[in-house]
Order: C-alpha cells, then structure tokens, then sequence
C-alpha cells in the first residue's frame, strides 16, 4: 500500500534537491506510511513510525553523541528514513556521528544539496499515499465483488482457489486441520516443488490468529471454518510479508470456502472429492506420475515404501430381488463409514465413492498384518452399516504406485462378482470368488453374452410369456449340484411340482439335466445372465 524510500526519493520534487543516500542504504525498501517536517531534536515521541522525516538541521546539536542519541530515538519508533538539507546547518557534509548512527541502526539517511520546498515534498509523498490506499480500497472491492459471485454461483473450491492464486500470483493451498492437503492451484509453478512433505512443513507453522503471515515458512495463513466450527488453513505460498490486498483475499477466499460447505450438504466432503480425484487418475494411470504421488502423501497417504491393498465396498444385493441399493447418498454414507473404519484401524488410505461403489486404497507399513487389518476395517464397515449389509472386497497386496492400480481394478472385481455370495464372509478375495470373478473379468465380451442367450433364451422366453418360474428352479438345480430333494426344498415346492418343473426345462432347452456338462454350461450361462443383469441394472 506504501511507497518505499527509495520511490520517494524517485519523486522529482526531491530529484530537484539532488538527493543521496549517505547511510542505511540497506533500508531503502522500508514502506513509507507519511512524510513529517520535523525542526526540533526531541520529536521521536511524537511520532507512530513509518514516518519519513525531512529537517534543514537547524535545531539539531552539533555534539556527536546529542547526534547519536537523536538517530537512536528515530530508529527506535521506527521511522522510514531522515532526510536533511545541506544548505542552513550543514552546508557541505553530515557530522560522522550522525552518519555513523543511521548505518548502525539501519535508517536510511538521505541528504539534499539543494534547497527543496518541503511543503511539495509532503504534499507529493502524501499524495502518493493516499492514492496508493484509495486505490488498495478499490481493489479490496472488487476483491469483494469477486468473491461474493462466486459464493453466490456456488463455486466449487477448484474455483475459489484458482481465483485466489490469479488476484495473488502465488500458490494457494486449502488443508485440513490435520494438515492433509484438500485441493491447490500451484498458480504455474511446480506442484511438485510445492506439495512434498506437506503435513510435515504445515504442522509447525502457526500464526496464534485467524489470519497472520509466518515470516518463518512465507506463509499468509487464514483460519477457514463457519458458526464456531473450523475445519481448515487457507496458505498463499508468498515468501514475503503480503500487501494488505492480499490478506482481503485470503480472508475473502476462506469465507466462500466456508460457505460452499455449509450449503453442499448433499455433494461428498471435500476430503471425499480430494480422495476420488487421486483415486481416479491412479486408475487411468499404470505408472502414476510423480505429482499424484506427491498429492496422495500431501493428503496423509504416502504411496512409496508401502504396502498398497484396493477396497472395494458396496451395498449387498441378493439374488431373489436384483434392487440396486447404491444410491448416492448411500454411497456417500458407505464411504465415510470406510474412512472412519481405516482411522479407527490406524491406517492410512484414501476413499471415495464413484457411482456404484465405494473404493479405497489402504497404504501400510511393510511390517503391517494385511489380513488383520482387513478384517478389522472390513467389522467396523458391517457393523456401522448393519441396517443396509455391504459387501467388502479386496484385491491382492502392492507394493509400490506401480501397481496400485491393479489392486483397486481387482477389488472392485472382487466386489462384483460376491454380492451374491459367502453372505457371512466379513472380506472377499480373489480367491473366493473363482468362477464368477472369472466372469465379471469377461462380462463385457460379446461372446460370452451370445453364449449366454444361447443357452437360456427360450426358458427366459418361456417365463416371459406365460409367467412360469422356470429359470429360478434351474438356478436352484444347479445351485445346489443336481441334488433335486436339496433344490425343491431351496424353492419351497413340493418335490412332486419341482419335478414337473425340471421335466419342463429339459423339454424347454433340449437336454439332460443329469448330464454333467449340461448342467454346468447351463450353470455358467445363469451366472452370466446375472452378472449382465446387475451391469445393466446399475447402469441404467
């Protein structure tokens, strides 16, 4: 908001003077908040600092330790610089004693060996102040402007903080209060400059207000958070201590943040959205770049040197009702209710929903129990969900970012293929799932559809025409191996009509039920079926 010393000195109202620096060269760029004509020795009490005081010297002492003491009592309310007219006292140098005191205190001390008009000095300088804090209260409006239309367009955060980091020119963060990054904008630097190690630098930065610049870290850092409740830092990445412009932004900013967040009460948590876009790049992704590593460790999730296991988690559908139960509030419900389970596990991991399930990827020691871990998040899920059963999955263990992406495409294969079974399994493995993961590999192939149309259209015609249940008494068949007493009772159906029923599909389909490989193509054909029905169910 303030011009320097050495802006001043610019000015051709002093230019006239000749100007030149004698001492405290290293203060020029000390802001200059006004410009006082001062022609008595005792004026430091009268001043606030900031002050850029002009004297002729006419009432200053000639005694070099009266002149000392004269510089000490300057520089100790802080004024900007001393500019002295060579022209009434002094007519060709300054005393060494009054030189001496600005370079040991670092005041700027000017002189002038012309005689100036201080009158137009002031008027000049405090010109320029006032024009330099109008036009700081303009920008501060449209500051307000902004971001009060962003606020009221309900502005996403990627917005907000791309806003921030244009007005600014600096990189602009948004964290939790556990110091997990939420989103960024780098402002076109190098994200991975700016994220490495994040919680470790955050954690010590503390500025003991809502907002306050940590001269220490270069931070501008603003409390976010509405209605007594906090939940997050705003950090511009600035290096030096902020223009007052920049603070309006920040704050500005950690109000819109606050307020989209109160109003997105149907829309995941910004910690859930952080988590999928992660999640969804190290699917598109086989060899994750460097960055998304350093985005996932920013949000507490270090990927190298761990051990990386895929979670899939999704409300269980049974096979007598094909109702899909993956709304999306209650994928919502069900992904927090997965990250509370990895807390409470003390495991690091990143969780999001997508629209038919919910995905996590845990990262763990090397010397960490998979299995037991599993088992414990896998309790906590069931039992916080026990009203709306889900089936949780996971894939086989990674050791590295490289192979994250394996293990969640797994986990959700895993996941697909046993809605259906093992319904007392607390978590699914590839090894449970055999022949119908086999199948959810394969679902989208042509031929497996043909084959499976082929093997079962004219009894699903059947059923379609004339109401019968015939495929759900082959389903039982086959379900429980041939055994037909087993398969009635499964139906609830006297054996007498079950027979009936069974006698009709083989005069149906053109085959022997009894023939081993009849009933297993048959067999592969119904979970097929099904797996292609639960597909289109979800989809549409």
């Amino acid at each position: 908001m303030y011009p320097t010393v050495a802006e001043v000195l610019a000015l051709p109202v002093l230019r006239q003077g000749r100007p030149h620096v004698v001492a405290g060269a290293a203060g020029l760029d000390t802001p200059v908040r006004w410009a006082h004509v001062a022609e008595v020795a005792d004026i430091a009490h009268l001043l606030r600092g900031g002050e850029l005081v002009l004297t002729t010297g006419v009432a200053l002492p000639d005694d070099g330790a009266a002149l000392a003491r004269y510089v000490a009592d300057l520089a100790g309310v802080g004024v900007a610089g001393l500019v002295v007219e060579l022209v009434r006292h002094w007519s060709d140098k300054l005393p060494s004693a009054l030189v001496d005191a600005a370079d040991h205190h670092g005041v700027p001390l000017v002189t002038l060996s012309r005689e100036t008009r201080f009158v137009s000095v002031t008027e000049a300088v405090n010109g320029l102040i006032v024009d330099a804090q109008v036009a700081e209260l303009r920008a501060a409006e449209r500051v307000h402007e902004t971001f009060t239309a962003l606020t009221v367009a309900g502005a996403e955060p990627g917005d907000i903080l791309r806003e921030v980091a244009r007005l600014t020119e600096h990189p602009v963060v948004l964290e939790t209060l556990s110091h997990e990054v939420l989103a960024y904008d780098t402002a076109g630097t190098d994200a991975g400059e700016l994220l490495p190690g994040w919680p470790s630098r955050s954690r010590p930065v503390q500025v003991g207000e809502r907002t306050g610049f940590h001269a220490g870290a270069g931070w501008l850092v603003t409390v976010v958070g509405a209605r007594g409740h906090d939940w997050g830092r705003l950090i511009v990445v600035c290096g030096d201590p902020p223009p007052h412009r920049h603070v309006v932004v920040a704050e500005r900013a950690a109000s819109a943040l606050a307020v989209h967040r109160l109003v997105a009460k149907d829309t995941d948590s910004l910690e859930r959205q952080a988590h999928r876009a992660i999640l969804t790049e190290l699917l598109a992704n086989p060899v994750p770049p460097a960055e998304l590593t350093a985005r996932a460790s920013a949000l507490g999730v270090p990927l190298t040197g761990r051990l990386l296991v895929g979670v899939a988690v999704r409300p269980r559908i049974t096979a007598t009702s094909r109702t899909a139960l993956s709304t999306p509030v209650l994928l919502r419900e069900l992904a927090e209710a997965t990250a509370l389970a990895a807390r409470r596990a003390k495991v690091s991991a990143l969780v999001a929903a997508d629209d038919t399930l919910v995905r996590a990827l845990i990262a763990l020691s090397p010397e960490a129990g998979v299995d037991t871990v599993l088992q414990r998040l896998a309790t906590d899920v069931h039992e916080a969900r026990s009203s709306a059963p889900a089936v949780v999955a996971a894939g086989t263990t990674g050791t590295g970012p490289a192979e994250a992406r394996r293990t969640l495409v797994e986990a959700a294969q895993v996941a697909a293929a046993a809605l259906t079974e093992h319904k007392d399994r607390v978590v699914h493995r590839l090894d449970d799932v055999r022949l119908r993961g086999l199948l959810h590999l394969l679902a989208g192939d042509e031929r497996i559809t043909a084959f499976a149309a082929r093997e079962l259209g004219p009894l699903l015609s059947r059923d379609a025409a004339q109401g019968s249940r015939l495929v759900q008494a082959l389903r039982h068949y086959c379900e429980h191996g041939g055994n037909k007493s087993a398969a009635a009772a499964a139906a609830h159906t006297s054996r007498t009509a079950y027979y009936q029923q069974l006698a009709r599909i083989e005069q149906v389909l053109g085959v022997r039920l009894e023939d081993p490989e009849s009933m297993l193509s048959l067999y592969v054909a119904l979970l097929a079926h099904d797996i292609r029905a639960d597909d289109d169910h979800t989809s549409g």
